[in-house]
């Protein structure tokens, strides 16, 4: 994110005043979002609350240090936390079938938004946000590959939206599109948990259609949620080769790399290793969890404070367009799989 690369500026007092703003939105957010369908998740209401603060409020720069360091510090530990929410576990207990359902899903939804996007014209940071959001788990793929590409906030918002529009819409398609179709349970539930895009929107979609869908399409969700960490790494990677000429004189492949690859994302792999395992106490599993997801809020609403539509105007309505291409592709292909490998 172009203004979340810095957490310089301001003292301790300038940054609680920003950190309060930021507050105060998320706690109103969360409350709303709990008044509303289960498929609208908080994170999306934060983002929004933040960008209409941010373009009719206008709220002054003093507000500017707690604001960054929401977006960016916030956002870090969120997401390292994030780690303690998954388990290498549900991988294997999906079964191969599933496995290979999601691999092909998420290669497919990779690629065909890449390619969409040269097509476009759009933005290869944004591409790639809507790529990892769409192929794996919606807003906490997008917040956690932003800041490793360099982002900018008004792209977060714009990849934010575009996942959250069609996921919403999946929700209310897809129990509908299974009972015409005649879908047993197993099916429907790969399914959902391939092709949906966030998690609340996976459970809301699968629970809708049964209880039994439910419980399949949130394990299947899950295996592709622990597929975040390897995919930021490879990001990370990718974009340090691509940023090759910038290398220091003596600086190793490994080195650059590492200048692309945070540490939060590290201790996100770690989180998840260490859960794997056994080594986090399911209490606390569940209590880093809700910190992860209140410290993610907390910095997606920074985002949106961050977001000038003025700005976002000049991209325009491709990136919709991209995001509907890839998600009805990539439904169409996880139907097909899921009624071949499954069904």
């Amino acid at each position: 994110m172009d203004d979340g690369q810095r957490t310089g500026g301001g003292d301790a007092g300038s940054t609680l005043i920003g950190l309060l703003l930021v507050g105060a939105i998320a706690l109103a957010a969360r409350g709303t979002a709990s008044l509303l369908p289960a498929s609208v998740s908080e994170i999306t209401v934060g983002v929004v609350a933040g960008i209409v603060v941010a373009n009719i409020v206008r709220p002054s720069v003093a507000f500017e240090a707690g604001i960054r360091f929401a977006s960016v510090r916030l956002l870090r530990l969120g997401i390292v936390l994030l780690g303690a929410r998954l388990s290498f576990e549900a991988v294997v207990s999906t079964g191969l079938s599933a496995l290979v359902i999601i691999l092909l899903c998420v290669a497919a939804a990779l690629s065909l938004t890449m390619l969409l996007a040269r097509a476009f014209g759009l933005p290869m940071r944004l591409a790639t946000l809507i790529a990892v959001g769409t192929a794996i788990c919606g807003n906490s793929a997008i917040v956690a590959t932003a800041p490793v590409i360099g982002a900018r906030s008004r792209e977060v918002s714009f990849a934010v939206g575009t996942i959250t529009l069609f996921g919403v819409a999946a929700v209310l398609v897809y129990p509908i599109a299974g009972a015409l179709l005649g879908l047993n349970d197993e099916v429907f539930g790969h399914w959902a948990g391939v092709a949906v895009n966030d998690t609340s929107q996976v459970t809301a979609a699968g629970f809708s259609y049964s209880d039994p869908a439910g419980g399949v399409a949130t394990i299947v969700k899950l295996t592709r949620n622990t597929l975040l960490g390897p995919l930021v790494l490879a990001i990370g990677l990718a974009y340090a080769r691509s940023q090759g000429p910038m290398r220091p004189a003596g600086t190793s492949r490994w080195g650059r790399a590492l200048q692309f690859v945070p540490l939060f994302v590290i201790g996100f792999l770690l989180m998840a290793v260490a859960n794997s395992l056994g080594l986090i106490p399911s209490a606390a599993a569940d209590l880093l969890g809700e910190a992860s997801k209140v410290l993610i809020l907390l910095a997606l609403v920074a985002v949106g404070l961050g977001t000038d539509l003025r700005s976002m105007r000049e991209i325009g309505m491709r990136p919709l367009y991209v995001g509907l291409a890839v998600a009805v592709a990539i439904s169409l292909l996880g139907l097909f799989l899921s009624l071949a490998l499954v069904g």
